[in-house]
């Protein structure tokens, strides 16, 4: 593999992260569905090409097919959809990231429940603190009810991300990142394309617009979510899920340096109180498996 394993978890972040911001960038020139399922419909193309191009495998039945579009509908579709509406509703990109950031929580408690992953106190108190800074800063932010629907649709990524991710680790872990990749994305092309109904459709084919479709269609939709795949095929998955709360930090390092966002102190201290969390979930692993990494 040309990418160390130990280096997937940082590209992961800086991309995933970097994702909040250039789709809030991309949005001032174009409404959310009409956005995202250009985005889509972009990223499958490129995925069948290649996928056709390298005669990758396919599903072998319709049963693994069914399979892949429903992690692809959950982890790509559902939320994307809901982190796109968030955005749109007035939340920041800081902001958004670090309610994905409670992802660790979920994933790890529904794990427990079925994959039979291990408990771990340490875990837990993590868990439980990443969930404590997140309604920190949560707590502070919402001020008018239209913040408040954009709040609740980053929830609704969150549990979109976090089921997801449990279904692909369950049902698919064979799947060839391309292939995959390819029928995942046109599944959640097909998602979004009845929202397009309820909204006023605007597109504005400027030069912003165009780097924010290409990022979000080829360095998240393709780079990122293969990324995380790679990673859950390779870890439990409440493991890789704990990377999640080095998200926001990544939304907000990128926010700053790219388009000179100021740095929120609330936020900062909800971030910095989530990578506290973080140091706990991870510090049974070393002490554990000094022979392996999370990752490798």
């Amino acid at each position: 593999m040309l990418i160390k394993k130990s280096a997937l978890p940082f590209l992961f972040i800086l991309l995933y992260g970097s994702g909040f911001v250039f789709t809030e960038y991309g949005l001032a020139n174009a409404s959310p569905m009409a956005f995202l399922a250009i985005r889509f419909f972009i990223a499958f193309w490129i995925l069948l090409l290649i996928a056709v191009a390298f005669k990758v495998p396919w599903p072998k039945n319709t049963k693994e097919f069914i399979h892949i579009a429903i992690a692809g509908i959950l982890t790509v579709g559902t939320f994307s959809i809901g982190v796109y509406l968030s955005l749109f509703y007035g939340v920041s990109a800081s902001l958004s990231a670090l309610v994905i950031a409670l992802q660790p929580i979920i994933v790890a408690l529904l794990a427990w429940k079925f994959l039979n992953e291990e408990k771990n106190n340490k875990i837990i108190l993590g868990l439980l603190l990443g969930f404590i800074g997140v309604f920190f800063v949560i707590y502070q932010k919402i001020d008018n009810l239209e913040l408040s629907i954009g709040i609740l649709y980053s929830f609704i990524a969150l549990l979109g991300l976090s089921i997801g991710n449990l279904y692909q680790k369950k049902f698919c872990l064979h799947m060839n990142l391309f292939s995959g990749g390819a029928i995942q994305t046109l599944s959640s092309t097909l998602l979004v394309i009845p929202f397009l109904y309820f909204e006023d459709i605007r597109v504005v084919w400027n030069g912003d617009f165009i780097l924010a479709l290409m990022y979000m269609s080829i360095g998240v939709s393709i780079g990122a979510l293969s990324l995380l795949y790679i990673m859950i095929k390779k870890a439990d998955v409440s493991k890789v899920s704990s990377i999640f709360y080095l998200v926001p930090l990544s939304a907000v390092f990128i926010s700053y340096i790219l388009f000179n966002v100021k740095i929120d102190l609330v936020t900062m201290l909800g971030i910095i109180i989530v990578l506290f969390a973080i140091v706990l979930i991870n510090k049974k692993t070393k002490k554990e498996n000094n022979e392996n990494s999370n990752f490798g």
